[in-house]
């Protein structure tokens, strides 16, 4: 039996926005929100923590099926579980995310997760983020958004973020650790980062968080 649940998918590059704009969008909304990102990164983080090389393609298949993902919502943020240990923050820094991106690339990580990603479509609603959620995983959801912004605003959004939760980084190796991700997340063989050719293009450059959602929830009333 088909599920006709709506879809929003937004994707976007690191730094874009797409996942505080997803969020505040599905409470809006009242829909379910999915977090592809944070797959991966538990994904990354659980063979780290199992001392698996990353470039080991058949132990990291091994360590997706393994690894045990779950979701709390505490009202104020959604906490991701890895085999059963709250590792939202760890989950947050630059290493989970270099690792996400790397792991992203094999096509049996993309494939193991592909129907756990699917899973979450379920009424009223559903809104997805990540990099592949229109041309992938949804390609059939009515309501597409590409979220994208400047390198160099992206990499301020991440430094403040950073600094505001203690952590100390500099400003030019997060603008090259972006630039870098970029061009290893669009180059990847499997599902590259791009637009859907039905999708809205949103530059949030120089716009506020409630101007984007007004702005995404402007293509979902359309």
């Amino acid at each position: 039996m088909t599920n006709d649940a709506p879809v929003l998918t937004i994707d976007g590059p690191s730094g874009s926005g797409k996942g505080t704009i997803s969020r505040l969008v599905a409470q809006r909304l009242g829909w379910h929100y999915l977090d592809s990102g944070a797959l991966y990164r538990a994904i990354g983080l659980a063979a780290a923590w199992a001392d698996i090389d990353l470039d080991d393609h058949g132990a990291l298949v091994r360590c997706t099926f393994d690894t045990r993902i779950g979701f709390r919502d505490d009202g104020d943020e959604l906490r991701v579980l890895v085999n059963d240990v709250d590792a939202t923050d760890e989950l947050r820094t630059e290493t989970a995310g270099a690792a996400a991106s790397a792991i992203a690339a094999i096509p049996e990580v993309r494939a193991a997760l592909k129907d756990r990603q699917r899973d979450f479509r379920r009424p009223p609603g559903l809104v997805a983020d990540g990099r592949d959620m229109g041309t992938v995983i949804f390609p059939d959801a009515p309501f597409k958004v590409f979220m994208t912004a400047s390198a160099d605003e992206r990499a301020q959004r991440r430094y403040k973020q950073l600094n505001d939760k203690g952590v100390s980084v500099t400003l030019d190796g997060l603008l090259r650790e972006i630039l870098a991700r970029d061009a290893r997340d669009a180059q990847r063989a499997v599902a590259p980062l791009r637009p859907a050719e039905d999708a809205v293009r949103i530059d949030t450059t120089g716009l506020s968080i409630p101007e984007v959602v007004e702005q995404v929830l402007a293509q979902v009333a359309r």
